[in-house]
């Protein structure tokens, strides 16, 4: 499956995937569409961290998913620890773009010398972000109750975690 590095010219297709899910799902807890200045804003702070920000296209090069991962919090003491993130266009899911797009996210944070990487995932209910991760070697380390107020409800956050390199920085 062609994965590769994210570039400028594919923030629109991110920003229309992102949008989807925004609007439709509990996987982010923002309510309202980042627009394509916004999200161009957030790719090239991802890209001036160097942490990996990657997309999967299918043969007409069109972007299907996208991966990144950046800081999990900015303190100093966090450097070795990042969040991931991860959305597929909604046409494309149950293609295995996600588990590809982790598993090569996965594979290249532990590369850059990176210890942790964590999924922040919204809705305990999330059964294909769960099961994406579980089977991509992270572990369910807790769950926060009500957490966030999404489309009238209260919506649980849950933490998984994997371990990249056991080395001490």
């Amino acid at each position: 499956m062609p994965i590769r590095d994210a570039r400028a010219d594919d923030v629109p297709a991110i920003q229309a995937i992102y949008a989807h899910h925004v609007l439709t799902g509990l996987g982010t807890f923002e309510t309202e569409p980042p627009d394509a200045t916004e999200m161009r804003r957030r790719f090239d702070a991802i890209a001036a961290a160097r942490f990996p920000y990657l997309v999967h296209t299918d043969d007409q090069h069109r972007v299907l998913g996208y991966a990144y991962a950046n800081h999990f919090r900015t303190r100093a003491a966090y450097r070795y620890t990042v969040e991931d993130s991860i959305y597929v266009d909604p046409t494309a899911t149950g293609r295995g773009i996600g588990r590809a797009l982790l598993l090569e996210l996965v594979a290249r944070c532990a590369t850059r010398g990176l210890h942790q990487i964590l999924a922040v995932i919204g809705d305990s209910a999330n059964a294909s972000s769960i099961g994406l991760h579980r089977a991509c070697g992270f572990s369910h380390v807790g769950t926060m109750k009500d957490i966030g107020r999404k489309f009238d409800r209260w919506v649980d956050v849950v933490i998984m975690q994997r371990t990249l390199s056991t080395d001490a920085a």
